[in-house]
């Protein structure tokens, strides 16, 4: 009898454990079905911050936008660009710079790079640069977004990334984007195009992504209220030379890259601005060549 009765209880515990553990499972069913899933985000930002708010529409208008030789345009909300699969980067990026842009308070600098979702063929990753002993070099620098917190955080996408010498990055190159921020404001507004010139071989090749490293870069700029251009081709390495000693022509940044700027805005008579060079309309601030010798070459 003593044994019948341990039997019985043994059977009963295991009922009643059996009886919890489904009733457990049907309450987790239940939780996951109705009460457990999470809205997903619209845009994870590349500082990691969620955005619950949808995406505003792209702002750029196709008539600043140059050809593409790639076929692959990607529309971000403040500036577009075309991408190469061959090299894992942007071939050029456009966008508008305006005074009330520049002068409105600076957003807080995205915390760090993301892969860019709108790249069909995928862009490279922030990985592709670890070790290589190349800066992450924006083509759309962060300080020309940084009115909004979502134009800040595109340019963090490693479609406007580009690999460059720390002493390019943060030498010449500085100078220039910083120049151009002060002609944006004497200008009231300018259309920007940049890219890294991809139709030399490159200094080779970094990452998993097989990410090209650039001989050059260049930068086009065009104020059409003042009806007056600039481009600038500067090597990928340190630089002891004025700016304006690598001042040229619209015309000669299209033989060497192959790509054709503003080709829905310089018509007809207004082609002659592809031919024409008056460094004597940009004006630069002496003060920072004199700071890049002494200091950002230094770095």
């Amino acid at each position: 009898m003593a044994r019948r009765k341990s039997a019985s209880n043994s059977d009963g515990f295991l009922f009643k454990t059996g009886l919890f553990a489904l009733l457990a499972g049907i309450a987790f069913w239940a939780f996951n079905q109705f009460g457990g899933k999470k809205s997903e985000p619209a845009f994870d930002s590349p500082g990691g911050t969620e955005q619950a708010a949808p995406i505003p529409s792209p702002t750029i208008s196709d008539d600043i936008l140059p050809s593409s030789t790639t076929g692959e345009i990607v529309r971000h909300t403040y500036y577009a660009l075309s991408y190469s699969e061959d090299h894992e980067q942007a071939e050029w990026v456009a966008y508008e710079l305006t005074r009330d842009r520049l002068d409105k308070n600076w957003v807080d600098r995205a915390a760090s790079f993301f892969p860019d979702p709108l790249v069909r063929t995928e862009s490279a990753t922030p990985r592709d640069y670890s070790g290589s002993g190349y800066d992450r070099g924006h083509l759309v620098p962060a300080a020309d977004m940084a009115f909004d917190t979502l134009a800040m955080n595109e340019t963090f996408f490693m479609s406007n990334i580009s690999p460059q010498e720390r002493a390019f990055n943060g030498g010449i190159w500085r100078e220039l984007e910083e120049n151009v921020r002060d002609w944006a404001r004497k200008f009231e507004h300018l259309y920007v195009v940049t890219g890294p010139v991809l139709s030399k071989a490159g200094k080779g090749r970094i990452g998993f992504s097989k990410v090209t490293v650039p001989e050059a870069y260049y930068k086009v700029l065009l104020a059409p209220e003042q009806h007056r251009a600039i481009a600038f081709v500067l090597p990928n390495g340190v630089s002891d030379q004025p700016l304006m000693e690598y001042a040229t022509t619209i015309d000669q940044v299209e033989q060497l890259t192959k790509i054709d700027f503003f080709p829905k805005m310089l018509r007809g008579l207004d082609e002659e601005l592809e031919a024409s060079l008056d460094k004597s309309a940009w004006p630069i601030n002496s003060k920072r060549y004199e700071k890049r010798l002494r200091e950002w070459n230094q770095r």
